[in-house]
């Protein structure tokens, strides 16, 4: 028997979409945000300010509030304050080991003069020293595992509105009436696939199209529930890749393999498969004839595809779910390892 040569469009559909290492993924999406944030800190006129907070919705814990506030002050300052155990539940406060942490960072811990928050206060010449403190905390202690679990707020004080994009990845927060929709009178199937699908994320993010966070991959990632989804417009074939990391830094085995070939097997739709040391779950969406629900029910079926095999796959194969309560920084410190009620 003679095989015969993969054609251009099989070898896309074998293609595989998470080429590009998760850890890079995540990192660009950091470093973005980073710079975003240490641009819009230079353009805040004095009584400004930023509000950003670990979207509780994804946290999964209603009460634990991670928020940290930036202002701009009238003598070319940013203070910054920043969320302290005093202000959390105690089965979310930080261990000491969190604590020193960000005081090396450059936090003035909680005490007389500040009340209850961390703070901080740096000349704006110095906004991307305060972008990296202020990802670092969210990243190291707050336990963000990427800026699309931020949301963001922008505070005019007593001047003018502000008008300050995206930062990066992390989704402002708008009120219903405000947020964008479906585009009304526009005729999607004339548009180009990728504008088709740039559309649809916009509106289930309620965000512009044009403030989708795009990588250097050309993938759109988003946060959907604790999940982050990753969304590829490929041409040839017209095809929409939807494809979340269910398990990170997992140990590599044929055990593990076989247990993914038997998962996907069970599935009416899309694949569980390995690279590297991260399983991946993937749906395609196809891009003839497209229809936005479809790709609406493929982000939803990556969210519970994460919630439903995250943990099982962890407790038999190890690895780290990619968001987690259990994972977050201090959450599994026992209860000799926490400050007291103010650090």
């Amino acid at each position: 028997m003679t095989l015969e040569p993969i054609k251009p469009a099989e070898a896309a559909l074998l293609d595989d979409p998470s080429n590009a290492d998760l850890r890079t993924k995540v990192r660009q999406a950091w470093t973005e945000f980073d710079q975003a944030l240490a641009t819009a800190l230079t353009t805040l006129p004095a009584g400004a300010g930023i509000d950003l907070l670990l979207d509780p919705t994804a946290a999964g814990v209603a009460d634990a509030v991670y928020e940290l506030s930036l202002t701009a002050g009238d003598n070319g300052t940013v203070t910054a304050d920043a969320v302290s155990n005093a202000m959390l539940p105690p089965e979310y406060r930080m261990p000491k080991a969190i604590v020193g942490e960000l005081v090396e960072l450059g936090w003035s811990p909680p005490g007389v003069d500040n009340g209850d928050h961390f703070t901080l206060t740096l000349p704006v010449a110095q906004s991307a020293r305060i972008a990296g403190i202020v990802s670092r905390t969210f990243r190291d202690a707050y336990g963000s595992p990427h800026p699309a679990f931020l949301r963001f707020r922008i505070i005019a004080g007593d001047g003018p509105a502000v008008d300050v994009p995206n930062l990066g990845a992390a989704r402002q927060l708008v009120s219903e009436a405000d947020a964008p929709g479906m585009p009304s009178g526009v005729d999607l199937s004339a548009l180009p696939l990728g504008e088709k699908v740039a559309a649809v994320i916009a509106a289930m993010l309620k965000v512009d199209p044009e403030s989708l966070p795009v990588d250097k991959d050309g993938d759109i990632g988003i946060r959907s529930g604790s999940a982050m989804v990753f969304v590829k417009v490929r041409d040839n074939p017209a095809l929409v890749d939807v494809f979340s990391p269910v398990l990170t830094e997992v140990n590599v085995s044929e055990k593990l393999y076989g247990k993914l070939s038997e998962l996907t097997h069970r599935m009416p739709i899309g694949r569980l498969y390995c690279t590297g040391e991260t399983v991946w779950a993937s749906v395609p969406v196809f891009g003839r004839d497209f229809q936005p629900t479809h790709l609406m029910l493929a982000v939803q079926v990556m969210t519970g595809l994460a919630d439903e095999l995250d943990d099982r796959l962890h407790g038999e194969f190890g690895g780290k779910r990619f968001w987690v309560d259990a994972d977050r920084p201090g959450v599994e410190s026992s209860a000799d390892d926490h400050t007291g009620f103010y650090l």
